[in-house]
């Protein structure tokens, strides 16, 4: 790679790098007040400045992979079927942030700007802060499912998907708090198999990776309030919905929802919108 180039990757790295710092920062103040006025008027002048990098990257042209994606971040699919709308300025922060994510990757990867004009897109690494290595490609899958549902208004999946995988991360996070786990109440050798609590309701059993001990008994809402505790987490999950904190209860014994059981689209977006919060906490990086 020549200098040019060279100087040419490493402003539009830059540029996404601060455009990334500033959606964190946002995607936190919209989480935390969905209203806020002066939050929303800067979510809309960084989805502008967003907009605009994207542009660049793709050399103005709408087919690339790039604008594709940036289009799709900013529609999902109604409740009612299959029109396509606008989505909320929480949703679009996070979604623009997926993409400017996959922008530094193709970039981090590249011998020049030129190679950002590859028709495929690179795959999001988006839990390579956990821990359990098996786990990541399960969690990624679950993660593209949920947002998936989401949009195909099937806000019960999208609900306990965002669910499952926020208890999976949670208790990777506690699994390998070092010296501190024996405060967080957990023993040492613990090492859970966490596709069980991936939920497209069907368990996927590790038998040399269970809970020991009283971990068994723990709840989702005691293992969030140990991370909380040990600081690996901040206080996103005070917005969770209390369904989502007894998600668990929710299905029979075979997996289904218990007919008594109704899960809002309001509640299946807010439990997204915590998972994203939380995976920045467990990911300072991202």
């Amino acid at each position: 790679m020549d200098d040019t180039l060279r100087a040419q990757r490493d402003f539009a790295v830059g540029q996404l790098e601060n455009l990334t710092r500033r959606g964190r920062q946002l995607s936190d103040a919209l989480a935390a007040n969905p209203d806020a006025a002066p939050s929303l008027a800067a979510a809309r002048a960084w989805q502008q400045a967003a907009a605009a990098a994207i542009h660049q990257l793709s050399a103005g042209s709408k087919a690339h992979w790039l604008s594709r994606a940036f289009s799709g971040a900013l529609l999902i699919r109604s409740a009612e079927g299959g029109a396509v709308v606008e989505a909320d300025s929480t949703q679009i922060v996070d979604r623009i942030l997926d993409v400017l994510g996959q922008a530094a990757t193709s970039l981090s990867r590249m011998d020049g700007v030129a190679a950002a004009s590859s028709n495929a897109a690179p795959r999001p690494r988006r839990f390579e802060f956990v821990h359990n290595v098996e786990l990541r490609p399960v969690l990624d899958q679950a993660f593209t499912d949920s947002g998936r549902a989401l949009e195909d208004g099937d806000f019960q999946r999208a609900f306990m998907t965002s669910c499952g995988i926020l208890e999976a991360i949670i208790t990777d996070a506690l699994q390998h708090c070092g010296s501190r786990i024996a405060d967080c109440g957990f023993d040492r050798g613990f090492n859970r198999s966490i596709q069980s609590a991936v939920s497209d309701q069907s368990a996927i059993r590790n038998p040399q990776s269970e809970m020991t001990g009283r971990v068994a008994d723990w709840s989702f809402d005691a293992r969030i309030a140990a991370a909380e505790r040990e600081g690996l987490i901040r206080g996103g999950c005070a917005r969770l919905p209390p369904v989502a904190r007894t998600y668990r209860d929710l299905t029979d014994a075979e997996g289904q929802f218990r007919s008594d059981v109704s899960v809002s689209e309001r509640d299946a977006r807010v439990t997204t919108q915590v998972l994203h919060v939380v995976m920045r906490d467990l990911d300072p990086g991202r």
